[in-house]
């Protein structure tokens, strides 16, 4: 599982000449919040294939996991709590 993670995470690459340093799938300018959003409006996986016909599944999957990682350890509050949140 482990060397399936690794190798997923090292399709997406950060680069601060492409896309100001956005996490992006590695060799193209396609980035993780892109990928992120197409699922998120409803598209599924080969609707994304099909939009960008050089990235592969693989590529889907390590967007996910790479947006997942980042929210790992994230702490939300219930929005009407954000107000009271005293920022140290």
């Amino acid at each position: 599982m482990k060397n399936q993670v690794k190798t997923l995470i090292d399709r997406i690459e950060i680069n601060p000449r492409i896309l100001v340093g956005k996490p992006v799938i590695k060799g193209t300018r396609i980035s993780v919040e892109q990928i992120m959003r197409m699922l998120a409006s409803g598209m599924n996986e080969g609707e994304i294939l099909d939009q960008f016909g050089h990235i592969k599944k693989e590529d889907i999957q390590a967007a996910i996991l790479y947006a997942s990682e980042l929210v790992q350890d994230l702490h939300a509050y219930p929005r009407q709590f954000i107000n009271q949140i005293k920022i140290r």
